[in-house]
């Protein structure tokens, strides 16, 4: 358990205020290699994950999309051609590395007329009320320190009718999958990450803080007292992720 000095890191206890320098080195380590390494670890899959996602989305052209904790630009690359030219879609991130991968990733796909990039904490977003039209946040959530902070920001910045998606690891909808997903999370990944990036470690901590991270009910909880409405989540490879949805109405 965490009091209000410490928070969990994986399945260490560290101060509040170290968490993000944690959390920061493990991207560090991992960006230049994590495109490849999300496609060894899923076996691809995620590919489909973040299709339901932006299916789920409903973005329309001429929308404001916010992609936080984005990455390397797989979501904000597909809004940024859905949007066109009339819209625009904002792409963050907290570590600089992974968004210096993110958007030379997408400058060089050619995406740049309704693309910006920011480097932004998702606890304290620096843009204003009722702004967007949806926002979006992939395999984010979970390395945040403060979460319900971060659907808070997430609902304020959101204008009235837009829809905030948390796609995320969760939690097997059977007790014999948990026990092999487990198996395969503190096994083959850190192996993976020792091999493709010299970095056991730090695959370590990804497979605990998904251990970590709230149940879809829970999540779904979070939600609702952030203040989003009609808040429903869709699981997906049996659960092995989630992709939660609610509405600012």
């Amino acid at each position: 358990m965490s009091d209000d000095k410490t928070t969990h890191f994986g399945y260490q206890q560290v101060p509040v205020e170290e968490k993000a320098n944690h959390v920061r080195a493990v991207f560090d380590s991992v960006a230049s290699r994590y495109d490849l390494m999300n496609d060894l670890m899923s076996l691809g899959i995620h590919r489909l994950w973040k299709r339901t996602t932006i299916e789920l989305a409903g973005v329309r052209r001429g929308q404001r999309v916010l992609d936080l904790a984005g990455g390397t630009g797989d979501l904000a690359a597909r809004f940024a051609r859905i949007t066109g030219a009339e819209g625009q879609v904002v792409l963050t991130d907290i570590n600089a590395a992974m968004l210096t991968t993110g958007r030379d990733r997408l400058l060089d796909q050619g995406l740049t007329g309704n693309l910006l990039f920011a480097q932004v904490n998702a606890e304290s977003q620096p843009f204003p009320d009722n702004h967007f039209d949806c926002v979006t946040i992939g395999f984010g959530l979970r390395n945040v320190t403060h979460k319900q902070r971060a659907l808070e920001e997430m609902f304020r910045v959101l204008r009235p009718g837009g829809r905030a998606l948390v796609l995320e690891f969760s939690h097997p909808t059977s007790q014999a999958l948990s026990k092999l997903y487990d198996l395969y999370s503190f096994t083959v990944l850190p192996t993976l990450g020792r091999l493709i990036t010299s970095d056991a470690d730090s695959y370590r901590y990804l497979a605990e803080s998904i251990r970590m991270h709230p149940d879809q009910e829970t999540l779904r909880g979070m939600m609702v007292a952030a203040g989003f409405e009609r808040c429903d989540y869709f699981n997906l490879s049996f659960g092995i992720v989630a992709i939660h949805r609610g509405y600012k109405l």
